[in-house]
């Protein structure tokens, strides 16, 4: 009797072993490692965010340029007073060269900064997505605006921090001119000059105002973009519209309008992350308030100091310098990055949706 329980017992023991094998090979099959078709596909999304940036930005550059020099500048020593005047201003002092100044480093930024948060874009609104259908038990279900907004968040904060230190050093290789106390020589000559004497965390510094505006700006970019895509091809207004597929021209105006959005209920942040990046600069003083005529440090303790010294100090207007070239800027910038990584989504043969 002993030894027909003992035998039963080695029996189910037996039994659960091997079913717990087949259900561990089971598991191990569906976990399979990305093929190469999977890794193709990623590396040519990566590839089109990052031509996308490049072109994007290029095109632009004399604005960005401006922007940043209208950011930075002291109001008692005003060298930029508007767009036109100041890009006469940049090529009648420093030349063709001067109006495309970091632009290099820009894009060494922007590159790598586009192509991850165009992929990340995709990848989080998929995951969302996913996550919405399990909730909502709706297998049909699409993203809404807000969800949207969301993913886009997600992407323009991955991109950003990723990229962050090569943003800080361009804004400084930027403004500096030939009367600039401290030259840079390039990036890399940048990025070791700071870390070597203002420390590793210099290199993030206003990284928090940064994270703060990426969500609205990056977020509401693709919210908006996505969510009038839909809207024309559900609606088909003023014929717009043919076989389900936009114009190059249609799918510029949506992005001009999502730049637009997205740029003006950001900038004043930007603003903010560009002062405090000028923050441990030896003697960048003189190079804000033009050509070395006052030496006072420049100093915030953090966003909210410098939120709170900006307005007392120059009105609260000054939070919006800069905005109009930036205005010019952004709508095609923006434009044109998404259109790019569409067009060059298609030519390499890239099969991504995001409703996939």
């Amino acid at each position: 009797m002993a030894s027909e329980d003992v035998k039963r017992t080695s029996e189910t023991a037996v039994s659960t072993i091997v079913n717990l094998a087949e259900e561990a090979k089971l598991a191990s099959e569906g976990v399979k490692a990305p093929t190469s078709h999977a890794l193709l596909s990623i590396a040519k999304s990566l590839v089109a965010g990052g031509v996308a940036g490049g072109v994007s930005r290029t095109a632009v550059a004399p604005l960005e340029r401006l922007k940043i020099l209208l950011q930075v500048q002291n109001p008692h020593s005003i060298k930029y007073s508007g767009t036109i005047q100041g890009l006469k201003y940049i090529w009648r002092t420093e030349g063709l060269r001067g109006l495309f100044k970091g632009n290099g480093t820009n894009c060494a930024r922007i590159v790598p900064n586009s192509a991850v948060k165009f992929f990340s874009y995709e990848e989080a609104s998929k995951g969302i997505l996913w996550f919405y259908r399990q909730q909502t038990g709706n297998e049909d279900a699409q993203l809404t605006p807000l969800l949207r907004l969301g993913a886009g968040a997600c992407a323009g904060i991955i991109a950003m921090s990723a990229t962050y230190p090569m943003d800080m050093v361009r804004g400084r290789l930027t403004v500096q001119t030939e009367m600039s106390p401290r030259q840079y020589r390039g990036i890399a000559h940048a990025l070791s000059t700071v870390f070597r004497e203002e420390g590793p965390r210099a290199l993030y510094r206003g990284w928090l105002p940064s994270v703060i505006g990426v969500v609205p700006y990056v977020g509401l970019n693709f919210a908006v973009y996505e969510s009038l895509k839909d809207w024309l091809i559900k609606t088909r207004p003023f014929g717009l519209v043919e076989d389900s597929e936009l114009s190059v021209t249609t799918r510029l105006a949506c992005g001009a309008a999502a730049g637009t959005v997205g740029q003006t209920v950001a900038y004043p942040l930007d603003v903010i992350r560009r002062r405090m990046q000028m923050v441990g600069w030896k003697n960048a003083a003189s190079v804000v308030v033009g050509d070395g005529k006052s030496k006072a440090p420049l100093e915030y303790t953090g966003m909210v100091d410098a939120f709170r010294k900006t307005v007392r100090h120059e009105g609260f207007g000054a939070l919006y310098k800069g905005l109009v070239p930036n205005s010019v800027k952004v709508v095609p910038s923006i434009a044109i990055a998404f259109v790019t990584y569409e067009v060059v989504k298609d030519v390499l043969g890239v099969e991504m949706r995001i409703s996939d």
